[in-house]
């Protein structure tokens, strides 16, 4: 990962490099979390991988755990407010190693409840233990420097004159690479809601979980400590405790996943498809299996909560996906369910038997109009839909077999289809993109976009886009979703593909979310971190002519 400090050998403080320790005892969430930070730093390692990994294999339990992970995450996310500070507060360019300890003991400083003498008497302990007696009176003397102020009267110190630089002031203020704010700015319209957010991407999130219809309930999640989320029927938040520690997380009737990603499943599913018969859904880009988890279950319980409400029943019926053809992504080719047929196109055994159309039984009731008094039919899926959930990456698709019971999965390019055009009623395509919706989750994620990448991702957010609707017969729905805010991943892509095709419309996705306001202007929703406290997931909901 790229520095955001000074680079270069120089300003040790003096002294010589101690031997490092591989594993010490003493303090251990404070080295798990430098670890941490030196890992990403030094080999672009994955904070949110690695971290439960040092925890378990250390040992590291309780509140030393969650001091370690707001440490190492913390830190992550303030790195260029927290660079900013050390580089006024310093005479010297420090190492790597000596930069990223001033990282952690700046966090302590500036945004922890940690006494100012104990931020910096364990942080001077630790570089004294990890690299050495002089680097350790550096670090003193600097930490030192950066308590003699408050966060709040340092930002006018470090950062750009706001009514000069107003998106390099929010920058430093905020610790997000310059691009990202001005990104941020244009998406929300240039608002003053700009440092909300970005302040809410630098909060820790809440533990999201989703109780998959038909398999767990929101009641089951309580029983293990979770309490009713604000907008899914179908979510439960976390305050603290090892979600996979819940029974039904063990099972997969039950996951972690965060609402807003939920709830653009759910819209999907809710909008009306005319035509008799089974449905047949595809998830294109399923990896790791979020959303194609929660459509499986909807598939084949029905949406037990919008039926509920509607004060109707949810059947369940077997359906039959289409053809025979891309190689399957679970353990030893078994077929999941009778009649579960795969697709056309590519050569490789499917998942079950291998057959020609789809079935032509009834879908239970037809669903249940449920919500709205405008016009606007938002329909509970009643059950008697089969998903087919493909991923390009093998590793990816089997993580989506492994949290699904119904689907078939397989492993294919969605760019190269292996299935026949015009045969789906559903499709969810959840587009490789920046991940810039998901910074909260993935503090270093912010240092190692390239605002270059976004032009490529377009090319192929738009080759997907139209693969989607090649799949989806007349009538049917794509949900197309990124969770990212950027206006070239989100409208742009939507609206080029439109007018360039011409055989699709767009439908008002805020319509089929109506329990969540602040989605923006439409006829797309974008959901927001400090407006609806999830990822910024956008959501265009586009229907086949």
């Amino acid at each position: 990962m790229k520095s955001r400090g000074h680079q270069g050998d120089a300003g040790r403080g003096g002294g010589s490099r101690s031997q490092r320790p591989r594993r010490p005892a003493r303090d251990p969430a404070r080295n798990a979390a430098f670890d941490v930070v030196r890992a990403v730093d030094e080999r672009d390692a994955y904070a949110n991988l690695l971290l439960p990994r040092l925890l378990r294999e250390r040992g590291i339990r309780g509140r030393d755990a969650a001091l370690a992970t707001e440490l190492a995450y913390g830190t992550l996310r303030g790195l260029g407010t927290y660079d900013a500070v050390i580089e006024t507060c310093s005479d010297r360019a420090p190492d790597p190693d000596v930069r990223d300890a001033l990282r952690l003991g700046a966090h302590q400083l500036l945004r922890m409840r940690v006494p100012p003498h104990a931020a910096v008497g364990t942080t001077v302990d630790l570089v004294r233990l990890r690299i050495g007696a002089g680097a350790a009176k550096f670090v003193n003397a600097v930490l030192r420097k950066i308590g003699s102020r408050t966060l709040e009267e340092w930002v006018p110190i470090v950062a750009p004159d706001p009514a000069e630089d107003p998106v390099g002031h929010l920058a430093v203020a905020y610790g997000h690479p310059r691009w990202i704010v001005s990104v941020f700015r244009d998406a929300l319209g240039g608002s003053d809601e700009v440092a909300d957010l970005l302040d809410a991407d630098n909060a820790r999130p809440l533990v999201t979980l989703v109780a998959r219809p038909g398999r767990s309930s929101v009641a089951e999640l309580e029983d293990s400590g979770a309490i009713p989320a604000r907008y899914s029927p179908y979510a439960a938040y976390l305050r603290e405790g090892d979600p996979g520690q819940i029974g039904a997380i063990a099972e997969t009737r039950a996951a972690v996943q965060d609402e807003a990603s939920q709830l653009v499943a759910l819209a999907l599913t809710r909008v009306p498809v005319e035509g008799k018969g089974e449905e047949l859904w595809l998830d294109m880009c399923a990896g790791p299996g979020g959303k194609a988890g929660l459509l499986d279950a909807i598939a084949t319980h029905g949406d037990l909560a919008g039926l509920a409400t509607a004060g109707k029943s949810a059947g369940t019926h077997a359906a039959a996906a289409h053809g025979k053809g891309a190689q399957v992504a679970g353990g030893d080719g078994a077929g999941r369910g009778e009649g579960a047929q795969v697709m056309v196109g590519g050569g490789a055994a499917g998942h079950g038997e291998a057959a020609g159309d789809a079935g032509t039984g009834g879908r239970g009731d037809g669903g249940a109009a449920v919500g709205r008094g405008d016009g606007v039919v938002v329909e509970a899926f009643a059950g008697g839909a089969r998903l087919v959930a493909v991923d390009v990456q093998p590793h990816r698709a089997r993580l989506v077999w492994q949290t699904t019971r119904d689907a078939v999965v397989v492993t294919a390019d969605g760019t190269e289809p292996a299935w026949r055009p015009g045969v789906f009623d559903r499709v969810m395509l959840d587009v490789p993109c920046t991940g810039l919706g998901a910074l909260r989750r993935r503090p270093e994620a912010r240092w190692r976009r390239d605002p270059a990448g976004v032009a490529e991702l377009g090319k192929l957010q738009r080759r997907l886009l139209d693969t989607a609707l090649d799949a989806v017969r007349p009538g049917g729905v794509v949900a197309y979703v990124t969770c990212s805010p950027h206006l070239a991943e989100t409208r742009v892509v939507v609206g080029d593909v439109l007018a360039r095709r011409g055989d699709a419309e767009q439908l008002d996705a805020r319509d089929y979310l109506p329990e969540v306001g602040g989605l923006g202007e439409g006829p797309h929703a974008q959901f927001w971190p400090h407006r609806h406290g999830t990822d910024a997931m956008f959501l265009a909901l586009l229907r086949k002519r």
